[in-house]
């Protein structure tokens, strides 16, 4: 039998599915591959159980707990699809706010289903097996983990610096222009596409691992940044970090 595979969305663009279909013609070849039994984009249905479970979006409400708890339950392996889902992404913004005046500022008054919680990401709730950063995720990576799944090899994600990436394209150092780039402990695996593209990076991949912070915030703060911009700039994608992981 084709192992099952099934998609599921909570608080987020959807972006990361998008990116997955926008695939096309190599979408349709992974049907030769596996069976897709859920992902509400395309089909409707559900399943009882699956072999690998892609999640994408942060938790911001007791009913998504109980839902992605679910989902956890009858998957065997579950791996988050993006930022929001590793990280909480740019949802998590919303820890900086009073949720309120932030529900009151976006909707202009009493949202009738507005969240009850703040953002989180999937592993301060269940065990996350692999995940798959960016925002959005990038469909060829996409594709190597899914590979690496279904040969029963763990997938591996970069483990060196967005700017080995640049150096390699030979993109300028953005600092030598005077810009702000987390692009020294962001997590490679982009091809530094926004600073090829003339933006900066901005961390939506999440930190490298052990990365050397001291000599990198040093870098900011001769770059005239203080202690508080220093940690604004993490913020956008890596306000919750890793500090809740969840514990079975």
């Amino acid at each position: 039998m084709k192992p099952r595979i099934g998609f599921f969305d909570f608080t987020g663009c959807e972006g990361c599915q998008l990116t997955v279909l926008n695939l096309e013609e190599e979408f349709l070849e992974l049907l030769e591959l596996v069976e897709i039994v859920e992902f509400r984009e395309v089909m409707s249905g559900s399943a009882c159980d699956l072999d690998i479970a892609f999640v994408e979006g942060s938790i911001c409400r007791p009913a998504e707990e109980e839902r992605l708890k679910e989902i956890r339950r009858k998957s065997k392996t579950l791996v988050a699809l993006g930022a929001c889902a590793d990280t909480a992404g740019v949802n998590a913004l919303a820890h900086f706010r009073d949720l309120k005046e932030l529900h009151h500022e976006v909707y202009g008054g009493e949202y009738p289903q507005m969240a009850t919680g703040l953002p989180r990401p999937l592993d301060a709730l269940v065990s996350v097996d692999h995940r798959i950063p960016g925002c959005p995720i990038d469909g060829r990576e996409f594709l190597q983990v899914l590979q690496a799944l279904l040969i029963g090899r763990p997938p591996q994600l970069p483990s060196y610096a967005v700017c080995v990436e640049c150096k390699l394209a030979e993109l300028s150092c953005l600092f030598e222009k005077g810009q702000v780039c987390l692009g020294p402990v962001s997590r490679a695996g982009c091809n530094a596409l926004c600073i090829a593209a003339g933006d900066r990076c901005r961390g939506c991949r999440g930190q490298i691992d052990n990365p050397r912070s001291g000599p990198y915030y040093r870098i900011l703060e001769d770059h005239g940044l203080s202690a508080e911009d220093i940690l604004e700039e993490f913020r956008t994608f890596n306000v919750t970090g890793k500090a809740e992981r969840h514990e079975d």
